[in-house]
Formats: structure tokens, sequence, C-alpha cells
């Protein structure tokens, strides 16, 4: 039996905007709205850590979470986006 405590949900690059609500999103991916970028609070949501698994779309994302990995924090950031993480 293992001892360890398994964390919630982890996220993944391509999971991302499924958390951005959908008329937004639509409006983001359509070009619409290019002077502000969304910014996902992943911890309220219940996910500490996004891993690097999928793809995401050329666009800007702010990503705040306590953990992220080395392939998911270059996917974000070569789609100019940014990662936060908070404690």
């Amino acid at each position: 039996m293992s001892s360890r405590i398994p964390e919630r949900n982890a996220n993944t690059p391509s999971q991302l905007w499924s958390l951005v609500p959908a008329e937004k999103r639509d409006e983001y991916l359509s070009g619409k709205k290019k002077d502000v970028v969304p910014v996902l609070d992943l911890l309220p949501l219940g996910y500490s850590k996004v891993l690097g698994k999928g793809r995401i779309p050329e666009i800007p994302l702010v990503v705040r979470a306590r953990w992220f990995s080395k392939e998911a924090e270059r996917k974000i950031t070569e789609a100019g986006g940014v990662v936060e993480l908070v404690a």
C-alpha cells in the first residue's frame, strides 16, 4: 500500500482553454479580443499542477498554479503567455 497522497487532478496545456467560459473562449480564439488576455487561476478550480502534454493555440494566456512542468512552461510562454507560481 502506498503512503503517497495523490494530488488533485493535474491539467495539461490542451485542457487550459476548456476552463475559459465558452463565450469568452470563442472571442479570444476568433481574434475579436486582442487587447486583453485571459487569466486562469487554477487553485480555486481544484488544480495545482500543469503538465506538458498536449497543444495550445498561439494565443497568450496567463496561468497561475503551484507547479508547472518544464514542457508546460515552454508551451505557454512560446504562445506568448505567462506562468505564475502561487503558494
